[in-house]
């Protein structure tokens, strides 16, 4: 890896992989190697201790990666972890980049919040580097620990109110992200959750629709992000099964008990399956599986703010949606091809949009699956935004 004009891509997430963050990253800085760039990712893991290569990557440029421990471990008490998310966070990462032979031409950073941005922001000033943020949600006190009231929303709001307009170069994650750091007057760049699509293998398939009646699948947390009304799609199933359709719906993610607590503690409907946590390799192929993924949430600020991974997995694994639109989906889910639109996010309209589902015909989804599929290589693929990419952080030098 060539050690002059690489970008040091910086932030407490997991990487490769381990959250949505991860998957963000990974789509980011793809991009930036196939514009050419070296990037070292700098995150919030333990290992690897050491610059590693990452390998799979299409283009000139490279990617590397190490772990600066700036993530509290799992083992880790709520004062320690309060310690190091609150006081400590940003540290150990100024410390890694005072300690490269060359400085990098750019910094990236993803996720933070104030202390690290304060941390990180100095140390950029101090050696005239280019700090680009990537800005992805606008939380809601009711969805992080602690509350409104508690710490980890202060500073949420102070990353995303003081220091992320106060960076050289913003990139957004929605329209809604873009339209509000456009009044910061910095350069920005609008890109959406992207993926390795191109490379991503997609099964010819293997649904009879008219005989195995219709499958659903939901990957992901509600519990954690809070946005995404599984209980309201539960309902709508079991609704639409009493009206005598043959409906699935596979949950990964939430246990038994977690799905019935969304469901009003009732018991699960039949044909309603909690199949745990997935390895993030597997879910493509789980997705794959299933007619339609379904994706449900409250149209309020968090959800317009921020952009569903979940939305372009499935897309990019040739499996249409049933959702309602919230951030820019609407740019991407047309209906009746690259899924169904719910006009809300009632129980109502998703029942209606299930029992619509179920009366496709084999063809009809075909047809959807390809659209999907299409969608996300035109949209989602990390190829398409080198360019964009590529001339934003040309931007400065």
């Amino acid at each position: 890896m060539r050690r002059s004009g690489w970008v040091a891509c910086v932030g407490p997430f997991l990487f490769p992989w381990g959250e949505a963050g991860s998957r963000r990253v990974y789509g980011l800085v793809a991009s930036l190697a196939a514009a050419g760039y070296d990037v070292v990712v700098a995150g919030g893991a333990a290992e690897p201790d050491t610059v590693t290569p990452l390998p799979g990557v299409d283009g000139p440029g490279s990617i590397s990666y190490v772990g600066l421990a700036e993530k509290p471990p799992p083992e880790a008490g709520p004062l320690a972890s309060s310690i190091q998310t609150l006081v400590r966070w940003g540290q150990r990462t100024v410390r890694w980049l005072d300690a490269q032979p060359t400085r990098p031409s750019h910094v990236l950073v993803h996720g933070g919040q104030a202390q690290y941005m304060f941390h990180l922001q100095r140390w950029c000033r101090r050696h005239d580097v280019p700090l680009i943020v990537d800005v992805v949600d606008w939380f809601n006190g009711h969805h992080v620990r602690g509350g409104y009231l508690g710490p980890l929303h202060a500073s949420m709001k102070l990353a995303l109110r003081h220091y992320y307009p106060r960076c050289d170069g913003v990139i957004a994650i929605s329209s809604y992200l873009e339209t509000h750091y456009r009044r910061s007057g910095k350069p920005l760049l609008r890109v959406p959750p992207t993926l390795d699509v191109k490379s991503l293998t997609v099964d010819a398939r293997q649904t009879a629709a008219g005989s195995s009646g219709l499958t659903l699948a939901y990957a992901g947390n509600p519990h954690g992000n809070k946005k995404d009304l599984l209980g309201t799609v539960i309902e709508a199933v079991s609704r639409v099964q009493r009206e005598g359709a043959s409906v699935e719906l596979r949950i990964y993610g939430p246990t038994p008990d977690e799905a019935r607590r969304l469901f009003a503690d009732r018991p699960l409907p039949d044909g309603v399956r909690c199949l745990g946590r997935l390895p993030q390799a597997e879910v493509a192929n789980a997705l794959q599986g299933a007619d339609f993924t379904v994706l449900i949430r409250r149209p309020e600020r968090a959800a317009d703010a921020g952009f569903s991974t979940k939305f372009c997995e499935s897309l990019a694994s040739g499996t249409p949606v049933i959702a309602n639109l919230t951030s820019d989906m609407g740019r991407y889910l047309r209906p009746n091809l690259e899924g169904l639109v719910c006009r809300d996010h009632t129980v109502a309209e998703v029942t209606e949009a299930v029992r619509a589902a179920a009366r496709l015909s084999d063809a009809q989804r075909t047809v959807m699956r390809q659209a999907a599929r299409s969608q996300a290589l035109e949209s989602f693929d990390y190829r398409a935004y080198a360019e964009p990419i590529g001339r934003f952080f040309r931007n400065w030098g």
